[in-house]
């Protein structure tokens, strides 16, 4: 497996073909996806690249992060482990689910 790239401050134009053509210049990429709001589908601004091998990722951050892409100087670093989330979901601070209060 290879190493995950966080790629910041992205385009709201870029698409998740044009990123994974901007990084295949450095190796061969894995996958490459632009995060999206769930709702709009809009991007939020970021992005995840893997990369096949840790030295083509190492290359690609070095050779990218700072660089005008689409107007935006983007921020290219190893992307970190995300953190477990906290509560359940659903309900709220005051241990229902949400609506009006019964009292």
């Amino acid at each position: 497996m290879g190493k995950k790239i966080y790629i910041g401050n992205l385009s709201y134009n870029m698409d998740d073909q044009s990123l994974g053509d901007l990084f295949a210049q450095f190796g061969q990429v894995e996958s490459a996806r632009i995060v999206t709001d769930r709702e709009s589908g809009r991007s939020k601004g970021f992005a995840f690249v893997e990369m096949a091998s840790d030295a083509d990722a190492a290359t690609a951050i070095s050779k990218l992060n700072g660089t005008d892409q689409g107007g935006r100087s983007i921020n290219v670093s190893e992307a970190k482990p995300m953190a477990p989330r906290e509560g359940g979901g659903r309900g709220n601070s005051r241990g229902g689910f949400g609506g009006r209060s019964r009292y």
